[in-house]
């Protein structure tokens, strides 16, 4: 299995479509961050954008182009023109929530939702995308855009047309719209660094393949390389330049989000769910999952039920 399979059958994501906006300049849209189980995302169907944030330069969306959040914060999309944006108005519109304005300028018409990740610690995802991923679907070329331009099709024709069933399939949809856009990310001449990276590094898949499967296993460094026919220290400075963090960082990672897991979909005990995941000890499963979760095991079971 390929590591965006494992990582997605892992931690299964869907999606939601918030707003279809339709927009003439001067426009702007801030979004003041998601929560902790939410990904923002945008589509642009037609036009241009401008997107803002926190962390990364300022970069210009061209139709068809995706913009995802995953470190959740706040963010502002505009025309570009510097003025100040026109009144907008929102009403619902085939079962959708439509806004508009009355800007004169150009147009521009965007997809707004959010991709709603599943009651298991995020670190794994989070830490390992970056802040802002940008992909221009349109214009790169290639099969995998070929899809993406189908499937945001798709999502544009089910919002105007609204059939029975639309709300449920554009959601439906979103979710698929996450894995899509992080396989053609993953593909990219230059992905970005952290997981999607590790992607186009084929000799660590025997390693990570070993992690996903046994991470109840002691794994050492060294066992961890010569699964990948490479040094120890070959394999923690490919490990590196990849992702930015060890491999011990990523097995812990996987380790507390497999047990996240199994704490908010079953009763077995802490204790038995620790030793599963590779913790002889309660005690150090209790203190390592409370330094990666914020909260202990117990904690995160009731808070993952809520």
């Amino acid at each position: 299995m390929d590591l965006l399979s494992r990582l997605l059958a892992l931690m299964p994501v869907s999606g939601r479509l918030d707003v279809r906006c339709h927009f003439g300049a001067p426009w702007r849209i801030e979004h003041t961050g998601t929560d902790a189980r939410e990904i923002a995302y945008h589509v642009l169907l037609s036009g241009e954008a401008v997107v803002e944030g926190a962390h990364g330069a300022s970069v210009v969306m061209h139709t068809g182009d995706i913009v995802l959040f995953p470190s959740g914060g706040a963010h502002t999309l505009h025309d570009g023109s510097g003025e100040a944006p026109s009144s907008t108005g929102k009403r619902v519109q085939n079962g959708f929530a439509v806004e508009t304005n009355h800007g004169g300028g150009a147009t521009a018409d965007l997809l707004c939702g959010r991709f709603l990740l599943p009651a298991v610690p995020q670190r794994l995802l989070r830490e390992n995308l970056p802040e802002r991923l940008i992909v221009h679907s349109a214009r790169d070329g290639g099969a995998a855009p070929d899809r993406l331009m189908r499937l945001i099709a798709l999502m544009r024709d089910e919002t105007l047309e609204a059939g029975p069933g639309s709300e449920s399939l554009v959601n439906h949809l979103s979710g698929a719209l996450f894995a899509l856009t992080l396989r053609y990310a993953s593909d990219a001449e230059t992905p970005p660094r952290g997981l999607l990276a590790l992607a186009q590094r084929p000799r660590l898949q025997p390693a990570i393949d070993a992690m996903f499967e046994t991470p109840g296993r002691a794994w050492t460094l060294p066992e961890l390389a010569q699964l990948c026919h490479m040094s120890r220290a070959t394999f923690a400075r490919h490990f590196d330049e990849a992702i930015g963090r060890s491999a011990a960082d990523v097995l812990t990672e996987i380790r507390m989000t497999l047990a996240g897991r199994m704490l908010a979909q079953g009763n077995r005990p802490v204790a038995e769910i620790g030793e599963s995941v590779g913790y002889q000890s309660d005690a150090a499963f209790q203190r390592v999952f409370k330094r990666q979760v914020g909260m202990t095991p117990a904690q995160w079971r009731a808070a993952a039920r809520v």
